[in-house]
């Protein structure tokens, strides 16, 4: 006779592509992507480890479409918005999603077979780009420069020993407390006056370089139109 199930059991959940990318990306914010295995990914589905391959032929293909998810939520230019403010619109989501999955930086463009997803993001922001007159070159450094900029400033802010103005402030005034002022008066003064303000904050100085690539790219972008109407 077979064994009742219990009223109280439910059915197990269906296994499928969507769960699997969810559970690698969260085992991935949690021990980074190098220690993602298929047996550690298949045990936290509660699923063997063969069944990952009925809906992913591989490790790289979950790592394709993990890269996808990520993608998909970094918020992408509307048709018709203007390029600048919507670059930078971009950028900062792009940070923010990043900050949550910081393994990703190094997936995010390396894939050597992308998902719709990662073509779907990356068609948005060239045609926005080509939209606002930007030649097929420009829009290639542009798009280059400021994802190079985001990935970097993430890479760093991640790594930072700090996390508030509060723990900003002990690790600064540790610093300061054993340093001799006059060997390095430079430091001093920028460390004591700059980054021990009480309104200081490391991510302002995001937004300061991201404006200062956007307002080079503006020079540019307007260059190339007042040369295609001469």
């Amino acid at each position: 006779m077979a064994a009742r199930v219990k009223k109280d059991e439910s059915p197990r959940t269906p296994l499928t592509p969507e769960r699997v990318v969810s559970a690698a990306i969260e085992l991935a914010d949690e021990k980074g992507v190098a220690k993602l295995t298929m047996r550690g990914l298949a045990a936290s589905l509660g699923v063997e480890a063969m069944s990952l391959y009925y809906h992913f032929a591989n490790k790289g293909k979950i790592l394709d479409a993990m890269v996808d998810a990520v993608f998909a939520e970094v918020e992408l230019p509307a048709k018709d918005d203007e390029w600048k403010p919507a670059m930078r619109a971009r950028a900062g989501s792009l940070r923010s999603v990043l900050l949550d999955h910081t393994w990703a930086i190094a997936l995010m463009d390396s894939r050597p077979d992308p998902g719709l997803g990662t073509i779907t993001h990356h068609d948005a922001i060239i045609g926005c780009l080509r939209s606002a007159g930007f030649s097929m070159s420009l829009t290639a450094h542009a798009f280059s420069v400021i994802d190079s900029y985001v990935y970097g400033f993430v890479s760093q802010e991640s790594g930072l020993p700090f996390q508030s103005s509060e723990e900003l402030a002990d690790v600064a005034g540790g610093i300061i407390e054993s340093l001799p002022v006059e060997q390095f008066p430079h430091f001093s003064e920028m460390v004591a006056a700059y980054y021990l303000h009480p309104e200081y904050s490391f991510a302002e100085e995001f937004l300061v370089g991201l404006d200062l690539i956007l307002d080079g790219l503006e020079r540019l972008r307007a260059a190339e139109v007042s040369d295609g109407e001469s």
